[in-house]
């Protein structure tokens, strides 16, 4: 044990470190290059964009990284189920619903979606990702049968993904909006979104770890968390809580964000084995790695124009975990 806790330790300071490391390299890249970063001391020009542009998206990744890491992490737990991923409730239904019906009411030109993204998007995404959780607990009466929770939410991310393409159909004017909000972007993080998900983080980071003791017992049986006793009802309405606040947070800022929230547990699984207490927070940081790491390459491979960024997450995403399958058969 104390040997894949000094493990764990070292992994955690490999992980922040090549954060930094990306950070620093995120504030250098864009359409004027690295110049900007060095001419930052004495151009304001080059420090506005340095301070107001680059270094809130790229932290903001970071950020969001790291709430569908940390809910990807819970959401495995959870269910006892390597392939449970952030929004495996119906919150990524729940919140393109609510961003669909948000730009039917503002408009759809481009004009009105800035006006959208400014005073209404992230909250119609936050507040549709969670009536879509709390949706899911009323259709599987609470939070006692997992399995009837699980598929409570693949039902509700059905309905309200389909109610959200008759929206989208019906008005298209908004079909390349939501285009845009589904592939996923870091392009429109500022330093109030970044206050929003630091905040958030920590939260969920310190209800994470204060509950993994659950996660632990769970792990091992229902019956033998039982046994343990652990009051197993309160403490999954709190991780379903944190699953929620976590990737309606990220979901809210980003768009939806595909396979980090999935990714993340798998990748720190493969290079330590510890408890979930460390899981949850290596989750965490390995996922802000992820998607900072693919905000780079969305702003690199094409320049000056941009990918995005949910379009890399997938296919990386899915490569690692179709060799990962590969590996295992």
């Amino acid at each position: 044990m104390k040997s894949q806790a000094r493990r764990a330790r070292w992994f955690f300071a490999a992980l922040a470190a090549l954060g930094v490391g990306v950070l620093v390299l995120g504030i250098g890249i864009g359409s004027t290059g690295f110049e900007s970063l060095f001419a930052a001391w004495h151009d304001p020009v080059a420090k506005q964009i340095v301070r107001d542009i680059r270094l809130p998206r790229t932290l903001g990744a970071w950020l969001a990284g790291a709430l569908l890491g940390l809910a990807g992490a819970v959401a495995q737990g959870l269910f006892r189920n390597p392939l449970a991923d952030p929004y495996l409730l119906g919150s990524a239904s729940g919140a393109s619903l609510g961003v669909a019906v948000a730009m039917v009411l503002f408009g759809g030109s481009v004009g009105s979606t800035l006006w959208v993204v400014r005073l209404g998007l992230t909250g119609a995404a936050f507040v549709g990702a969670v009536l879509a959780v709390l949706l899911t607990l009323l259709l599987a009466r609470g939070v006692q049968q997992t399995l009837r929770l699980l598929l409570a939410g693949v039902i509700v991310g059905v309905v309200l993904g389909a109610v959200k393409d008759l929206i989208t159909l019906s008005s298209a004017d908004i079909l390349v909006a939501m285009q845009g909000f589904m592939l996923g972007s870091t392009g429109l993080v500022g330093w109030s979104a970044c206050a929003v998900m630091g905040a958030v983080g920590a939260v969920c980071l310190a209800l994470g770890w204060a509950l993994a003791p659950v996660l632990d017992g769970l792990a091992l049986g229902e019956a033998t968390a039982t046994s343990l006793g652990l009051p197993l009802g309160a403490m999954r309405a709190a991780l379903v809580a944190v699953l929620a606040l976590a990737t309606g947070a990220a979901v809210a800022q980003t768009g939806l964000i595909a396979f980090v929230g999935l990714a993340a547990p798998h990748l720190v699984r493969s290079v330590v084995k510890t408890t979930h207490a460390w899981l949850v927070v290596l989750s965490a940081f390995m996922g802000g790695l992820l998607l900072m790491t693919a905000d780079l390459g969305a702003r690199w491979l094409i320049a000056p124009q941009e990918l995005p960024v949910g379009v890399l997450t997938a296919v990386f995403g899915g490569s690692y975990l179709l060799w990962l399958m590969h590996r295992r058969a």
